[in-house]
């Protein structure tokens, strides 16, 4: 019998919901303070949230979460944290859009190899994702400078008085908090314009 049932849930950025995640483990009556979440890419296993969730886990617990990619999207080490919570902590693991990775079920080498089979399938799959999320990125961004869209901050141009108000500056007439404001310049970009005109 499982001693605590935990949810984890992973979305890539700050923007995306997670919600629909959240709503998948309503059916496992799962403790709120026992499901953690994480906003941040799944590319490696270096999240705190996920790394607090393991630490807790312990033998006989079950670790449900929706879907493959949520656990991470480099195939070795989804691997790796699979073999480690089933076989080194010894909790299971059970994937809502794949039934058939329930470590709960099958525990003989038949029912193992098959698990073993369908994870590597769908690792896979996470980290094949995850580079076509990437190619189409750096393919959207190529597209857009081909036409023209610029990336970054506007360049500001050097106001037309910047040499008269900086004399002013460097005669000691007047301060930097001054010579800033008649010129309309931020700290950064003053001192910058300062650096690169000498």
């Amino acid at each position: 019998m499982n001693k605590k049932v935990f949810g984890y849930a992973r979305v890539s950025s700050k923007e995306q919901n997670e919600e629909r995640q959240l709503n998948s483990f309503k059916e496992f009556n799962i403790d709120e303070r026992d499901i953690y979440i994480d906003k941040q890419s799944g590319k490696d296993f270096n999240r705190d949230n996920y790394n607090t969730l393991k630490h807790i886990l312990r033998e006989n617990d079950l670790l449900v979460i929706k879907s493959i990619d949520r656990l991470g999207r480099n195939y070795n080490m989804i691997i790796e944290e699979w073999q480690d919570i089933t076989k080194n902590i010894k909790a299971d693991i059970y994937v809502i859009d794949m039934p058939l990775l329930d470590t709960r079920n099958n525990k003989d080498l038949l029912g193992n190899f098959i698990s073993d089979l369908v994870l590597q399938i769908l690792s896979y799959v996470a980290e094949q994702e995850r580079t076509f999320i990437k190619q189409r990125q750096k393919e959207g961004i190529n597209n857009a400078l081909k036409n023209g869209i610029k990336f970054g901050r506007p360049k500001i141009e050097k106001p037309q008085d910047f040499d008269i108000v900086v004399n002013k500056w460097k005669n000691k007439e007047i301060k930097s908090k001054e010579a800033m404001q008649l010129l309309n310049l931020k700290p950064n970009t003053f001192y910058s314009f300062i650096k690169n005109n000498n």
